[in-house]
C-alpha cells in the first residue's frame, strides 16, 4: 500500500488512523462477544418478553460490553479530524463536510447504543419483577426507545453519517491520486452499501446488503487507517 502524501503530517492524522484501526478491531470483538452471549443482532427483532430477561442474564460482563460498544463510536471524532488534516488541501469543502458527518455519527450512534447498559438495563430489572400489567407498560417503553433511539437515531442517522464520511473521504482519495485506486473504490462501495443497508428496518430486501457491509466496514476502516498512519509529507524537500 502506497503512502498518502499530505502537506504536513500531524499527530492528529496518525491518531485518526490509529482510531480507525483500533475501532475496527473493537467493533469485531464486541460484535462477536454479543453474538455469542446475546444472539446479537438477531435478538433485536424480539419482543421485550424475551429480550429484556436475556439482556439481564448476560450479567455484569454483558453490561460492560454494551457500555464499551456505546463508547466505540467516539472513534469517529479523531478519525474525522485525521482524514480532514490529510486531505483538506486538495478538497477542503468535501473534507470539512466529512468531518461534520463524522461528528454527527459519533454522537448519534453513541446515544443509540448507550440505551442498552442504561435505560434498557433498568427496564430489564423492573420487567422481571413486575406484574403482567407493569410488564406491558415496560414493553411499550422498551419498544418506543428501540424505534427512536435505536432504529432512527443510532442506526439510520448514525449509519447515514459515517457512510457519508466514507464516501467523501474515498472520493477525495480517488480524485487526488494519493492512495491506491482500489482502496478509494472500496471506500466508495462501503459507503454506498451502507446507505442502502440502513434501510433494513424498512424492507428486508436490503438485509443481505447490510450483512455484506458488516464485513466491508472493518476492512475499509483498517485500510484507510493504515493509509493515515503512513501519511508522508508532500512538500518539496530541500536539496
Amino acid at each position: 500500500m502506497s503512502d498518502l502524501a499530505v502537506d504536513r503530517p500531524t499527530p492528529s492524522t496518525r491518531a485518526g488512523g490509529v482510531a480507525l484501526v483500533a475501532g475496527a478491531i473493537g467493533f469485531i470483538a464486541v460484535f462477536s462477544y454479543l453474538a455469542a452471549r446475546f444472539d446479537y443482532p438477531a435478538v433485536l427483532d424480539g419482543p421485550a418478553a424475551s429480550v429484556l430477561p436475556a439482556l439481564l442474564a448476560t450479567g455484569s460482563g454483558g453490561r460492560a460490553a454494551w457500555a464499551f460498544y456505546g463508547l466505540l463510536p467516539l472513534i469517529w471524532l479523531p478519525a474525522g479530524v485525521g482524514a480532514y488534516q490529510a486531505l483538506r488541501r486538495t478538497h477542503p469543502g468535501a473534507m470539512l463536510l466529512a468531518l461534520q458527518f463524522a461528528v454527527l455519527s459519533a454522537v448519534s450512534m453513541m446515544l443509540g447504543l448507550m440505551r442498552w447498559p442504561t435505560i434498557h438495563w433498568r427496564l430489564a430489572q423492573l420487567y422481571v419483577q413486575g406484574t403482567p400489567e407493569e410488564q406491558r407498560l415496560i414493553a411499550a417503553v422498551f419498544d418506543g426507545f428501540n424505534v427512536y433511539a435505536g432504529n432512527y437515531l443510532g442506526e439510520f442517522l448514525g449509519e447515514l453519517s459515517f457512510s457519508a464520511f466514507f464516501v467523501l473521504s474515498a472520493w477525495a482519495l480517488l480524485l487526488s491520486h494519493r492512495a491506491p485506486r482500489w482502496l478509494a473504490i472500496v471506500g466508495l462501495l462501503t459507503g454506498v452499501l451502507g446507505w442502502v443497508g440502513m434501510f433494513r428496518n424498512v424492507t428486508a430486501i436490503v438485509a443481505p446488503i447490510a450483512a455484506l457491509n458488516n464485513y466491508l466496514l472493518p476492512l475499509w476502516m483498517i485500510a484507510f487507517g493504515v493509509v493515515l498512519i503512513r501519511a508522508r509529507d508532500a512538500r518539496p524537500q530541500p536539496s
